[in-house]
């Protein structure tokens, strides 16, 4: 922990020094910005950003790195590096694409085939790739004296129904991250929270609505067989892909949130009133796959959701105060007894000589983070006071709990995260420290815990 502290007073020495005038903030105006018409309707818009994370994790039993046996790691990675741009070509036509990288550490995350010492060595020259690169065509434009507008697009998109932050913004995240359960079908059926298909999105009056169908990339992992029918264990595989269905209705009662873009805000630090009751779903037939007796059975995956979300600015106006909540529960069925275990920026891997119990998620910060059965998620966060017009750094502590009850576990998992933002510049340039505990289960009824701090500069145009 001694070298973590010390990576972080650089880093939040460094970044304390980074100039205010970024997109959005008041120096900076509408951001990156290329007007095509004089009265500015038509436009080209640029964003850029970038997420570093400096952490120090306690890693799983029964790990190693790079050939060496370990229990802990403090390590920095890139967690996202990415740029978008988008088009508004008339009042009716938009177009938008948006690459990038993520999850770069020092030993994985690199090209396809990057391994052991060189110039494409592990972890180096990571591949860009297309996150989102789809048009979209205004049926019905949104209008002061209408309330019902619609919009058709397709491509490869980020409307992918089910809950609010299924289609959060990555730019302005409570918490550090999302939770990443938001995301069920992330780089298994979809392409990092993605897939190719045509979506429609609009209001009516208040109530903000998005339905898309999509093709599923394909999955092909093979069921284990097994002679008991309650052993069988769902997995991916979903043969030639059946369209999924999926969508997100959500009732706005204070301020009208903009649906330009799919992503959803995480917090407005007080600039807007906003508490908004949604609910949503994604359905995909024969998507994953058991085998019983040697006879396999194919398995629909029916996902839904229902949450709140509430922020809005509290106290005397001067100070600056907000609030913010978000509480979500997801009921997942992927099928019987489906788990899946995800370690962000994972650099574990088994270490064979280990002799003890290992953690059935597998080795390095694996946990069970996907499966069929229940998750409940809430995060709040208070925006403190300042007394200042213009504050050098704002703070905002938060904290969140999730509550999980799989199908394929014997006991129900509790985790907590504690954390603050510290604003130099809104999200546009931000420093983020958070503790997270995980669970660790050695066997489906056996249940621990272990811990990671992480601390993220994020800077974004």
């Amino acid at each position: 922990m001694k070298k973590c502290i010390t990576l972080l007073t650089l880093a939040f020495g460094l970044f304390s020094g980074l100039a205010a005038h970024a997109q959005g903030s008041m120096e900076y105006g509408s951001g990156l910005k290329v007007d095509l018409n004089e009265d500015k309707t038509k436009f080209i818009r640029f964003l850029v950003w970038n997420q570093i994370w400096f952490r120090h994790t306690q890693l799983n039993p029964g790990t190693q790195i790079n050939g060496e046996a370990a229990t802990s790691q403090t390590d920095i990675g890139n967690r996202r590096l990415r740029f978008l741009m988008y088009a508004q070509i008339s009042k009716r036509y938009l177009v938008m694409s948006h690459v990038g990288i993520n999850n770069q550490t020092f030993v994985n995350g690199g090209a396809a085939g990057s391994s052991g010492t060189g110039g494409y060595g592990a972890g180096k020259k990571p591949g860009l790739f297309f996150h989102d690169a789809w048009n979209e065509y205004a049926l019905i434009l949104p209008q002061k004296d209408k309330k019902f507008s619609m919009t058709v697009g397709g491509g490869l998109h980020y409307f992918m129904g089910l809950s609010r932050m299924t289609m959060g913004s990555t730019l302005n995240f409570l918490t550090i991250d999302a939770p990443i359960f938001n995301w069920p079908l992330i780089e298994n059926s979809d392409q990092f929270a993605r897939q190719v298909g045509l979506f429609t999105k609009g209001k009516a009056g208040k109530l903000e609505y998005r339905v898309s169908i999509n093709k599923p990339y394909a999955t092909n992992v093979n069921p284990v067989n097994v002679t008991n029918p309650a052993n069988a264990v769902a997995v991916d595989n979903n043969g030639n892909t059946k369209w999924s269905k999926a969508g997100y209705f959500e009732y706005q009662f204070l301020n009208q949130e903009s649906n330009v873009l799919p992503f959803k805000v995480g917090t407005y630090l007080g600039t807007n009133r906003v508490f908004n009751v949604g609910a949503g779903f994604y359905t995909s037939d024969d998507a994953t796959r058991t085998s019983v007796n040697g006879q396999v059975a194919k398995h629909p995956m029916t996902l839904l959701s229902a949450d709140v979300f509430l922020d809005m600015p509290i106290g005397e106006k001067a100070k600056k105060m907000a609030v913010t909540a978000y509480s979500v529960f997801y009921d997942y069925n992927f099928g019987p007894n489906y788990l899946r275990n995800v370690g962000i920026m994972n650099v574990g891997v088994n270490d064979p000589a280990f002799a003890g119990a290992r953690a059935l998620a597998g080795p390095g910060n694996a946990q069970p983070l996907i499966g069929t059965g229940q998750i409940w998620y809430t995060q709040a966060g208070l925006l403190l006071p300042t007394n200042q017009a213009k504050p050098k750094v704002r703070v905002q502590p938060f904290g969140a709990y999730t509550y999980k009850n799989f199908e394929a576990l014997d006991q129900a998992s509790n985790q907590f995260d504690i954390g603050a933002n510290f604003f130099v510049d809104g999200h546009h340039a931000k420093l983020t420290t958070q503790y997270s505990t995980r669970p660790v289960y050695t066997s489906p009824s056996t249940l621990t815990s272990k811990g990671e701090f992480v601390a993220q500069l994020q800077v974004y145009l």
